[in-house]
């Protein structure tokens, strides 16, 4: 589901990703609907760069970015699989793996990842 970018939203992204100056791709100058998708793709320059920007998370923002997933406002469709099996293991280290394991589902069920591979986080 496309959306702009809340506040919140905006927060969030410059936690984990400081140095982002504007809020579009620089390759297709769209505007950014998401966090984990710009993170993934345009600022974490290696998995443990990624895994490290992940955990400046605090609780509350860990939750409320898990809500958006939940509600279809976050998207992960292009989230790379090796950057997401990161993500879920945070999830299951800081939330639990009931928590985790849905956010897999949603992940698993985007048609973009029909042939995605996630490792296991657990």
């Amino acid at each position: 589901m496309a959306r702009e970018l809340s506040p919140r939203d905006i927060a969030v992204l410059k936690k984990v990703a400081p140095e982002c100056a504007g809020l579009e791709c620089a390759g297709s100058k769209a505007p950014y609907r998401s966090i984990l998708p710009p993170l993934s793709n345009h600022y974490a320059k290696s998995e443990e760069d990624f895994r490290e920007r992940i955990s400046a998370l605090d609780e509350e923002d860990l939750d409320y970015l898990l809500s958006l997933i939940k509600t279809g406002e976050e998207s992960l469709g292009c989230v790379p699989p090796h950057y997401m099996t990161i993500f879920l293991e945070y999830i299951n280290e800081k939330v639990g793996k009931e928590s985790a394991e849905e956010i897999m589902d949603i992940y698993m069920k985007l048609k973009e990842c029909e042939t995605a591979t996630v490792t296991k986080f657990f």
